[in-house]
């Protein structure tokens, strides 16, 4: 058996051998990233430079991009490398950024889903006290939070991951699944497992009931009263509930094939299924916000006229 000094690296085996293909999926890929920066960057230029737009779902709205960016930037350098390489071996130290990057993303993600529910909630059913209750500071303070609280959460796990001793570097993935490094240890992995459960239970817990809270009340407030401007509110939360229910949906499946249900399933499909709540909520959010909201579609328009009347002046 080997042990942790001498692994220094894990071997990513859902790569296959797919001949000069790879250079097509590669390429695929490479427009895919491309799209999600393009796509992200300018919703987040459109909102910082529309002061009208300085308001607490677009700021909500920007920090989810940027978390869009953040995860993206944590997966596709990597997979890209690896796509066109002949040698899958990834170093230790890079797989620990790796797993920090995706999974602090995927925490940041919900955490900003759940807030932006929360804010749906106050603006629908207290329309009146909105404006005093959802201050700046009280959104910069949500948003920092969910940032912090993410990163400390997941760095006190990386930091007791780090320390296992390892006697496999074998992982059947195209990036580092912190769950399949820990089957890889031959050290006692007690207080891991016991801190990830815990972990987990507050993660997926809290932002859950604050998200089935905020639309409960907003279903019943809304279906309850006469006000057209309540049902036209309601609108607002579309592209937030397809954001959710996108992302759930692609996490879901990742979690419960990986750990729990174990699915046998061809490997492409697992494959996609892996990186599915990594790829598609990045490109479809500053597509879907943009396309839907009004305020966000008009400051579009303007944006879009400007650089245009720009291009002929010069």
């Amino acid at each position: 058996m080997q042990n942790s000094t001498q692994i220094s690296f894990v071997i990513l085996t859902a790569y296959t051998d797919v001949g000069h293909v790879k250079y097509f999926y590669f390429t695929i890929l490479l427009a895919l990233y491309v799209c999600i920066i393009f796509a992200n960057v300018l919703l987040i230029s459109i909102i910082y430079m529309d002061r009208a737009l300085h308001e607490p779902m677009y700021l909500f709205l920007c920090s989810l991009c940027v978390n869009e960016l953040y995860g993206s930037t944590g997966l596709f350098p990597c997979l890209l490398t690896n796509l066109i390489s002949n040698n899958h071996e990834i170093h230790l130290t890079y797989c620990y950024l790796q797993m920090f990057c995706l999974y602090t993303y995927g925490t940041v993600e919900f955490c900003n889903l759940a807030i932006m529910s929360y804010d749906r909630y106050l603006s629908i059913c207290y329309p009146l006290q909105y404006n005093n209750i959802m201050t700046l500071n009280r959104v910069c303070i949500l948003i920092v939070f969910a940032w912090l609280f993410s990163f400390g959460q997941f760095a006190v796990n990386l930091s007791l991951r780090v320390h296992l001793r390892l006697c496999g570097n074998i992982m059947e993935k195209v990036w580092c699944d912190s769950y399949l490094l820990i089957r890889q240890s031959c050290s006692d992995t007690t207080a891991v497992n016991i801190y990830g459960l815990c972990m987990t239970v507050v993660v997926i817990g809290f932002p859950l009931v604050l998200i089935l809270y905020s639309y409960i009340r907003i279903f019943k407030i809304t279906f309850r009263s006469s006000n057209g401007a309540n049902k036209k509110s309601l609108n607002t939360c579309v592209p937030h509930i397809v954001s959710l229910l996108n992302y759930s949906i692609g996490w879901s499946f990742e979690i419960f094939q990986g750990r729990v249900l174990k699915l046998n399933m061809p490997s492409t499909l697992r494959i996609i299924i892996s990186v599915y709540f990594l790829m598609i909520p990045p490109l479809v959010n500053p597509v879907m916000f943009g396309l839907k909201l009004t305020k966000i579609r008009d400051a579009s328009k303007k944006f879009f006229q400007r650089v245009i009347l720009l291009k002929f002046r010069m």
